[in-house]
């Protein structure tokens, strides 16, 4: 009977770290173990024409963390959109970075009515190596996987390493993984970036998408952004240099991309 207490179980709400600005919604959903934070650089450049709403998502910031909780991209999304509706927030522009950009894909597919439209910010969109042509490809898109999942097999590892990361990080407390979120983290990597269907999620978006990445992320496979700058309603932004982190020259183009 646990899926249909999962069925039954209301979403919960999200918290939302910042409601600044005045003007037309823009709503900010972060990336994968990080925060509100990730939007440093882009708040300040949109907040004298629009009201800047920065979520974060479910196990992460200071948003709740349910035990029972898959943290797959249907429960990222119905969290979101509780926290949104309870918020009363309509008609927005939906921007997402890294993970949070395959949640607003999802959410603007599903929720066509709420986004006029929905910008894309180094989106790491991942296939199977089976679907793709070439053996390079192939090869690529195996070892992105292969590493995610030994992130999630060595714990010490990762905490290690991502504590090193953010010693070097440009934004203080961009990147956050602990023991307090380690579930979230992993079960979010498995559940919403290794399987994904970002792809088709965007196909079905009827709004306007505006997708902009750095030249140098090195966690973008060429394949998945090949793919999502030859769709017709995809207008894509390549940031040369630019990583995976939004400095504040990415900033600037994300900021014009929002409108």
């Amino acid at each position: 009977m646990g899926w249909l207490r999962s069925l039954l179980r209301r979403p919960p709400l999200l918290h939302i770290a910042g409601d600044v600005g005045d003007g037309p919604v823009v709503v900010l959903l972060h990336g994968i173990a990080s925060s509100s934070v990730t939007f440093a650089n882009v708040i300040p450049l949109i907040t004298a024409r629009h009201r800047a709403v920065s979520v974060d998502l479910l196990g992460f910031g200071e948003s709740p963390a349910p035990e029972d909780a898959n943290y797959t991209i249907e429960e990222h999304v119905a969290a979101l959109d509780r926290t949104l509706r309870r918020a009363r927030l309509r008609r927005f522009v939906l921007v997402g970075h890294s993970m949070g950009a395959l949640i607003a894909a999802r959410y603007a597919a599903t929720h066509p009515r709420q986004v006029r439209r929905l910008v894309l910010v180094s989106p790491p969109v991942y296939l199977s190596p089976a679907q793709l042509s070439g053996q390079l490809n192939r090869t690529a898109m195996g070892l992105y996987l292969s590493l995610y999942e030994f992130l999630r097999a060595n714990k010490q590892f990762t905490i290690l390493a991502a504590a090193g990361i953010a010693r070097l990080s440009p934004i203080k407390g961009l990147l956050d993984v602990s023991e307090r979120n380690w579930r979230a983290f992993t079960l979010s990597l498995e559940n919403a970036i290794e399987s994904q269907s970002t792809v088709s999620d965007v196909v079905a978006v009827r709004a306007p998408i505006q997708l902009v990445y750095g030249t140098l992320d090195p966690f973008l496979h060429p394949a998945g952004l090949r793919i999502l700058e030859g769709l017709r309603n995809v207008t894509s932004h390549a940031v040369q240099g630019g990583d995976h982190v939004i400095r504040p020259r990415m900033a600037r183009v994300v900021a014009t991309a929002i409108g």
